[in-house]
């Protein structure tokens, strides 16, 4: 009689793998001291694992960005869901709770420490728009977007290329999804306004560090 060993595929088929959490701690204290990533930002990434298939106490771990995820469109339901999707993988590795053991490689090199613009600096850049159909970005914090350093996509002004039409503002703002840094498109527009000083507080009302 012949034995034949299961495949690491028949192997997970009776697995039931979770789905994205907060990263385990022993994880977050490895990307903290070993990668230099601020405890704050760590906090903010989300983590599919599965049991390892070579160590009987270890788990595989990926962690990622579930913002950036959300303008990609893309629904991780567990860890295999990043298999066709490596470009959303931060980190990948293996830990062990039990032998208090971590080992990440970083899969993708993401810019999140950005300048935080001040009203009046934003407010400028508005203001230094000349071309009909120009367009400025400022990633946010805070709406309904995603995507971006700051995890709620981008407020995009742009200089109403229509203007100064018939019952046309001079100003169009939109808010966009991010993607590879940069706005998708226009992204959907809020309001339009005459006045750069209202627009450039709502943009600083978003515009601010990650908090969620």
């Amino acid at each position: 009689m012949f034995w034949r060993k299961k495949s690491v595929k028949e192997e997970e088929r009776g697995e039931k793998l979770s789905g994205p959490k907060e990263i385990p701690v022993i994880v977050q204290h490895y990307m903290v001291t070993e990668t230099k990533m601020g405890p704050d930002l760590v906090k903010l990434f989300k983590a599919v694992v599965r049991k390892s298939l070579i160590d009987e106490t270890g788990f595989n771990i990926r962690v990622f960005d579930d913002s950036e995820a959300l303008a990609k469109e893309v629904q991780v339901k567990d860890y295999t869901s990043l298999d066709d999707c490596p470009d959303l993988i931060i980190f990948e590795g293996w830990f062990d709770e039990r032998t208090k053991q971590v080992k990440l490689a970083e899969k993708k090199s993401v810019v999140w420490d950005i300048p935080i613009f001040t009203q009046t600096e934003i407010q400028e850049k508005i203001e230094a728009l000349k071309e009909p159909g120009d367009m400025v970005f400022f990633y946010v914090g805070r709406g309904s977007s995603h995507g971006g350093p700051l995890g709620m996509g981008a407020a995009v002004i742009e200089l109403n290329p229509s203007y100064p039409g018939k019952k046309q503002k001079k100003y169009i703002a939109y808010r966009a999804n991010v993607i590879d840094m940069q706005p998708v498109d226009r992204g959907r527009k809020v309001f339009d306004s005459d006045k750069p000083k209202d627009i450039a507080r709502w943009v600083k009302d978003g515009h601010h560090r990650r908090i969620y």
